[in-house]
């Protein structure tokens, strides 16, 4: 399928939920609403004409101070059926950025929700095990985010060494 059949295939079956599709750039996107995703994502792993059965990388994105939102971008593959798929989640700013585990649907989400998790400050309800994986327990903040000011300080250490 291309990414325009499973945009179309996703509309009729979501509605609303399925906010966009861009696809004049390098790899389309399907925008998804953020409560909706679990669902979204157990329909495109479970039906069996999509059969979306790989998660091949999630990311947070924070594109800086003139945009408003913090995104979740999934990459998805189908390896009987030979498709891509990205999707696109965005999370307002002003508010603690919160989206739907999909580690019970593709189990590879859980070490990329953690590192999202770690670096972006983006928290996956309903995730197993939801704590730094990259920066100590203690470490403050989140080093992704344009906003962060790296610490002077760490336990007594300079930082940057």
């Amino acid at each position: 399928m291309t990414p325009q059949e499973i945009y179309e295939n996703l509309k009729d079956k979501f509605g609303e939920s399925i906010v966009s599709f861009e696809e004049d750039i390098a790899d389309p996107f399907v925008t998804v609403a953020a409560e909706s995703l679990a669902d979204v994502a157990q329909y495109l792993a479970q039906d069996e004409a999509l059969a979306f059965d790989f998660l091949m990388c999630l990311s947070g994105v924070d594109l800086g101070a003139k945009d408003p939102n913090y995104y979740v971008v999934y990459h998805l593959y189908s390896m009987p059926r030979r498709h891509k798929l990205v999707l696109k989640i965005v999370l307002p700013k002003e508010e603690d950025p919160h989206v739907s585990t999909v580690e019970h649907i593709w189990r590879t989400a859980n070490w990329h929700e953690r590192e999202t998790y770690d670096l972006y400050g983006i928290i996956f309800d309903g995730h197993s095990d939801l704590r730094r994986i990259l920066l100590p327990d203690d470490w403050e903040g989140y080093p992704m985010r344009k906003d962060y000011t790296e610490p002077e300080f760490y336990r007594g250490m300079r930082v940057p060494y």
